[in-house]
């Protein structure tokens, strides 16, 4: 596995749980579970693919912007988490935040899987790929 499918992996976990999040209502234990879990999923997942894929890309003169705007946007998702535990659960503001969230979410993996990785693909090497998908997962199972 490479660095790619570690993190498209991880993609497709956050993708799931903010549709389900979206899907919720009310003060529920589902979805304070999902909140809960959402939120963990994304801290833990920003805080390694910026150790172990955008500071190599950092580096590089032809991703540095690419992979500076990325954590900018980890940043602005953070700001979204913090508005949700900020705001009653069972207020109709919760649900808005919690889409916009999961629109912001979905932009930025999208904008990662279709610009980041093709220009990271060029910059890395073979075995940084797999060395990288290797910390990657190791920090994700902490």
């Amino acid at each position: 596995m490479d660095i790619f499918e570690a993190l498209r992996k991880d993609h497709d976990k956050q993708r799931d749980l903010l549709s389900k999040l979206v899907s919720t209502s009310g003060d529920s234990k589902s979805r304070r579970k999902i909140f809960e879990d959402l939120k963990k999923e994304l801290e833990l997942h920003a805080d390694a693919e910026e150790r172990y894929f955008y500071v190599p890309l950092i580096d590089s003169d032809k991703t540095q912007e690419k992979a500076r705007h990325s954590i900018a946007e980890h940043h602005e998702i953070d700001e979204f988490i913090e508005k949700l535990q900020d705001t009653e659960m069972d207020s109709s503001s919760w649900l808005k935040i919690a889409k916009n969230l999961k629109e912001r979410v979905e932009h930025h993996l999208e904008e990662e899987e279709h610009e980041v990785f093709q220009m990271a693909g060029k910059v890395l090497s073979d075995e940084q790929k797999g060395t990288l998908a290797e910390d990657y997962r190791s920090h994700m199972n902490t």
